[in-house]
């Protein structure tokens, strides 16, 4: 509401078939690219009067250079690290922001990795049970939550969607780690078994 702006930690995206499917935080980019996306943001932001959160997605060329992609003013799948990164999460600093109250603290807390889980994860049966009208109904499996929770250091936030479908978020997790490398090892190996759930009770 007064002018001024404050910057989450810079997110680098990974990308599977157009939909995100991780954010690494710190983004393994130089200081200075970082330095320059964070001005270059906080410029947009100033030049359109926004208030609120603000996501703005950039592309970075073998030059070195930044390229805007696209920009989206909402809290953001790609800002969702920092429910548990960060001392603040973007949808506190949204409230804070619309009602004119201070910054939260925005420095990160850790390393993190989030992964996105599509409804690509919940397998359909192909033979379901009969339903009440003696139809069949297709069955669903979910993903096997006990491969994530064996996880000490990731945490899990399902969205609540009733009905799985390809390519819709359902939900993601945070991999933290006080090493990047450590931290996407770890994310990658819970995704990989992931899909070999058992049938919804």
């Amino acid at each position: 509401v007064n002018g001024e702006s404050r910057c989450f930690p810079v997110a680098e995206n990974i990308h599977r078939d157009g939909i995100l499917f991780q954010s690494l935080v710190p983004a393994r980019i130089n200081e200075s690219i970082a330095m320059a996306a964070q001005t270059a943001t906080k410029r947009i932001a100033d030049r359109l009067d926004y208030i609120g959160v603000l996501a703005v997605e950039f592309f970075v060329t073998k030059q070195g250079e930044l390229l805007v992609n696209e920009m989206a003013p909402r809290t953001h799948n790609s800002g969702h690290y920092t429910l548990d990164a960060c001392i603040t999460s973007q949808f506190e600093q949204q409230v804070r922001m619309i009602c004119g109250l201070p910054f939260g603290d925005t420095d990160l807390l850790s390393p993190v990795v989030m992964t996105n889980m599509l409804g690509d994860l919940w397998r359909r049966e192909e033979e379901g049970k009969k339903g009440k009208e003696g139809k069949e109904e297709q069955g669903q499996s979910h993903p096997n939550w006990m491969v994530l929770f064996q996880s000490p250091s990731s945490k899990l936030h399902l969205y609540g969607k009733q009905e799985a479908r390809k390519g819709r978020k359902m939900g993601h997790y945070c991999t933290l780690s006080q090493n990047m490398d450590t931290a996407i090892n770890e994310a990658n190996a819970i995704f990989d078994y992931l899909p070999a759930g058992s049938p919804e009770k």
